[in-house]
């Protein structure tokens, strides 16, 4: 099978990356090869020496350029926000096909995020579902389940996103939240269709598990605490510099005395959506301290636990009772834990956990509100939960992420639809009805705002500063925005409920 990875050039590839021949990284591996790769290798090699020659002029004239999903929509701001949003399904659908670029192909339509993202994304995909309910778009969620059920049986687990360069690593383990969304619209019965590919996701995340002891106290994403309990953390199989960030991943490396370690753990923060955060920093503005593979986070486990209480619904709708509760009684165990190592009585919030230092982490994230999402927490943590969201995570225009406010994206200024609604149905699923309706209408009321002014949805917003759109990050803020989309419909139908 030919290889089609721009990525696996060499030097041309990293010539192209380090020399900024395309202002986004990215852009160079969503290119598309206008011949076979080995042949525009072996032109490179015998031009690259040659007096005149321009690597620029050299990649355009081999490379066609990817173009950003939906650039060629015109915006009306006139329009209603809820047409614009019900008209931009369309515009953000991709239908299967086969290409040479580095694309891994599907087998059924699905719907991308906008902007530079022009593939399918693993957790985006859960918050883009809860729209496309909101709009009866029944079989469109089954295609995007199918599709990642697609990805599961044939590499084995979801992908951060449906490209080469993305193989070695996931993405928060949505899965079984989408399985169970289809199920609301179908039966029950749903689970047990998805059975094999929810277990084959569970054994994913649980690689190695059998491989952990006293001297081995991590492989893989699991890993060995001081009582026996096991927990999961983020993890990439590669280490090297990610190739659609590869400048700024070797730039950061530079200094680093172990860049393996280094780019491993940029990587794993890829796979945990939140690239990037202060959360997986040693020292809260250096990006050079992170060390995200040594970190049990409170949301993964929770989205774990729902995945292991799912599998264990599954085998209880085939009747196997013995099955159904060794699934329950891992999800008890992963309750237990989550509860040891990341509740903080003091402080009245769920905290990661550094599980190499055997301490938790002191950072306020709002992967501490999963638990709320989840329904784990008890009636009494969640008033205190809710009491720090309050005081610390309410702004203009909705929750912050973190409560530092660094140039990341992942932090403080910036809102995120996704944790918006993990906080909102939290606070919902414990009666804290008031607080969850303010902060929807702050984040709708900045939606609304922003599309107003500019006509579109976007990715992240500026929620302390709201005349602004958003800041920070490894990219320019996009615009589509798939799960902005989804989350803003999803509240528009509950605002009519609470």
């Amino acid at each position: 099978m030919e290889n089609k990875d721009i990525f696996s050039l060499g030097e041309l590839f990293e010539s192209v990356q380090m020399q900024n021949i395309f202002a986004d990284g990215k852009t160079f591996v969503d290119c598309f090869p206008v011949s076979d790769i080995a042949s525009i290798q072996k032109r490179y090699e015998e031009e690259k020496t040659k007096q005149g020659f321009n690597l620029s002029t050299f990649v355009h004239e081999h490379f066609l350029e990817p173009k950003e999903i939906a650039t060629d929509y015109e915006s009306d701001k006139d329009r209603p926000i809820i047409k614009h949003i019900e008209m931009l399904w369309y515009v953000l659908k991709r239908n299967p096909e086969v290409t040479s670029d580095s694309l891994i192909s599907l087998p059924h339509p699905y719907i991308v995020p906008g902007g530079r993202f022009r593939e399918i994304y693993y957790w985006d995909s859960y918050f883009t579902l809860l729209g496309l309910q909101v709009s009866g778009r029944i079989e469109m969620i089954q295609n995007m389940v199918d599709n990642f059920s697609y990805l599961i049986d044939t590499i084995g687990y979801i992908p951060n996103g449906n490209r080469t360069y993305y193989l070695g690593r996931s993405q928060p383990p949505f899965f079984a939240c989408m399985v169970n969304l289809l199920s609301e619209e179908k039966s029950k019965n749903i689970l047990i269709n998805y059975l094999p590919q929810l277990e084959k996701e569970y054994n994913f995340w649980m690689k190695g598990i059998d491989e952990l002891n006293d001297s081995n106290l991590s492989v893989h994403r699991v890993a060995l605490l001081p009582d026996g309990s096991i927990l999961n953390h983020y993890w990439d199989e590669n280490d090297t510099p990610r190739p659609e960030s590869f400048k700024e991943d070797v730039e950061l490396a530079h200094e680093a005395k172990d860049k393996k370690n280094m780019y491993r753990h940029l990587r794993a923060a890829a796979e945990s959506g939140w690239d990037f955060s202060s959360r997986w920093f040693k020292t809260c503005n250096d990006f050079s301290s992170i060390h995200t593979t040594e970190i049990i986070p409170v949301d993964l486990n929770c989205l774990l636990l729902n995945l292991e209480q799912t599998i264990a619904a599954a085998y209880q709708l085939k009747s196997n009772t013995i099955s159904s509760n060794k699934f329950k009684t891992l999800a008890n165990k992963r309750k237990q834990a989550i509860e040891k190592y990341c509740w903080n009585e003091e402080k009245g919030f769920y905290f990661d956990y550094d599980y190499v230092q055997n301490q938790q982490k002191n950072s306020l994230t709002l992967a501490g509100v999963f638990p709320l999402f989840f329904e784990i927490a008890s009636q009494e943590q969640a008033n205190a939960i809710a009491a720090i969201l309050q005081e610390k995570f309410v702004s203009g225009g909705g929750v912050i992420t973190t409560t530092e406010t660094t140039n990341q994206q992942w932090d403080s200024p910036n809102g995120w639809a996704p944790l918006q609604w993990v906080v909102i149905q939290g606070l919902t699923n414990y009666g804290k009805t008031d607080l969850a309706k303010d902060i929807a209408k702050k984040w709708m009321n900045l939606n609304e705002k922003v599309y107003a002014n500019t006509g579109k949805m976007m990715e992240k917003y500026n929620v302390v500063a709201t005349n602004l759109e958003a800041g920070g990050g490894e990219y320019p803020a996009q615009d589509g925005f798939g799960w902005t989309n989804g989350v803003y419909l999803t509240l528009y139908k509950l605002m009519k409920n609470i």
